[in-house]
């Protein structure tokens, strides 16, 4: 293998038709009150695991939990996943804090997602 190394599944997002309806099923799922918290999102940090609700599906439109792979080099892995036949979906872009995000698709259409932390 070459390019970036991949870190593993640390963050998963999970779109939701009523935030403050999911905020409470979550919380007692997984008994911790969340750390970042506001309109647009709800996460929280559970053991190295970031569990996130995002109204409506965000500007991305999920449809589905979304499992976001943490990456040193985004570009580089995203170069690595569609050469092997992936599709961009999202392509690689900030989302705040030098956090940067990109998702794509296997040849099944199960959306994936990478993440960059600086």
């Amino acid at each position: 293998m070459t390019g970036s190394s991949t870190q593993g599944i640390k963050t998963v997002l999970h779109p939701v038709s009523d935030l403050a309806a999911a905020k409470a099923v979550y919380t007692a799922l997984l008994g911790v009150q969340p750390q970042a918290e506001g309109p647009y999102y709800v996460g929280f940090d559970v053991e190295g695991q970031h569990i996130g609700l995002v109204p409506g599906g965000g500007p991305q439109g999920m449809t589905s939990p979304v499992a976001y792979w943490h990456v040193s080099d985004i570009e580089a892995k995203l170069a690595e996943v569609t050469a092997a036949g992936a599709t961009v979906q999202e392509p690689a872009h900030e989302v705040g804090g030098g956090r940067r995000v990109a998702t794509f698709t296997d040849p099944d259409g199960n959306v994936l997602g990478l993440l960059q932390d600086r």
